[in-house]
């Protein structure tokens, strides 16, 4: 780290950037623009990749002074915007974009009796029946989001079983990729408590019918097949938890065994 006071300490990361952080480095905006070309003289000095400042919205007056000193915007969030400059002129510059991809979690829900949890949101133009489900808040995992959305949507209690599918498109908001992870999960409630705010309708319905319903998409009969399929096969994609050997956090990894309830 930089000790000169005139030079932003920021705090380097493994791929030999920096990140300075607004709200943790104050500097007000007359003497910014001096810092800041000392700042970039310094790191082109220490061989610094990529300088990254994250401008909070206090000190939004930042931002015009950066674009014109070569930054660019990399990603917004509430309450920053993060902007990068590139510093190697010899080497190109293969910075990730960011986060490019919506996750979502759909849940097959299957009680005692072979009927289905279904829903009917409140804010669709058409008619349907779909699986509870919605998108994974950050830092979820699957499985947390997809028995956070059944007891959400319908009141349902559950425990996971195991993976189903996973479907992929590129037709998602913002411009983004789009990941629907579908998972079965085991009801432990049975009694149903829709969310007035987003569904219209919920019930348990007899697959059979669920199949054969006009108001059921294809892609759906082909979710609740495949569970069917699985359960006939004694065929489950379970998940292990580990701690990522270089960042030291934990993850999780999903795997086929020979065994579903």
């Amino acid at each position: 780290m930089a000790s000169n006071k005139n030079i932003f300490k920021g705090v380097n990361d493994r791929f030999h950037g920096v990140t300075v952080d607004s709200e943790k480095e104050a500097c007000n905006t007359e003497e910014f623009p001096n810092k800041l070309n000392e700042s970039l003289t310094h790191w082109t000095n220490s061989k610094t990749r990529c300088v990254w400042f994250k401008v909070c919205t206090e000190q939004a007056e930042w931002v015009p002074i950066l674009v014109k000193n070569g930054f660019n915007f990399h990603h917004a969030k509430h309450g920053f915007v993060m902007m990068y400059k590139w510093l190697p002129s010899q080497e190109i510059c293969n910075l990730p974009t960011f986060a490019n991809t919506l996750v979502g979690v759909g849940a097959v829900v299957i009680n005692n009796n072979n009927e289905i949890l279904v829903v009917s949101e409140k804010f669709y133009d058409r008619p349907h029946w779909k699986l509870p489900g919605g998108y994974v808040e950050p830092g979820e995992n699957l499985i947390d989001a997809a028995i956070r959305e059944v007891q959400e949507e319908t009141g349902i209690d559950t425990e996971f079983i195991s993976l189903l599918t996973l479907r992929h498109g590129h037709f998602g908001l913002f411009d983004c990729s789009d990941m629907y992870f579908v998972l079965a999960l085991k009801p432990l409630t049975q009694n149903i408590v829709k969310c007035e705010r987003e569904i219209n309708f919920c019930e348990w319905m007899d697959i059979e019918k669920y199949l054969g319903h006009p108001h059921v998409h294809d892609l759906n009969r082909f979710f609740l097949k495949k569970y069917l399929e699985y359960r006939e096969k004694n065929i489950k994609i379970h998940c292990d938890h580990g701690i990522h050997a270089v960042v030291k956090k934990p993850y999780t990894v999903y795997h086929a065994i020979n065994h579903i309830h």
